[in-house]
């Protein structure tokens, strides 16, 4: 029984662990940004094409983070 649980906890952390590995995550935008914007979402590796969609869609970058899923802030995925 023991040896079962160790390889199914073993089994979720590889799954789960895989997600951090992603890549995705947000650009904080800063004051000055359209409509409110405070975070843009990008996917994959942090590249200046990923940084121009979401400039040219209102996020002045102040900086990276992850993506917030609190409901007051404002999320935008332009790709």
């Amino acid at each position: 029984m023991s040896k079962t649980l160790k390889i199914a906890g073993l089994f979720l952390g590889l799954l789960f662990s895989s997600a951090a590995f992603a890549g995705d995550g947000c650009y904080l935008c800063g004051s000055g940004s359209d409509n409110n914007i405070k975070q843009c979402k990008y996917h994959g590796s942090d590249t200046q094409g990923q940084r121009k969609n979401c400039k040219n869609s209102g996020c002045k970058i102040s900086g990276t983070a992850s993506c917030s899923s609190a409901a007051n802030v404002k999320v935008i995925d332009p790709n």
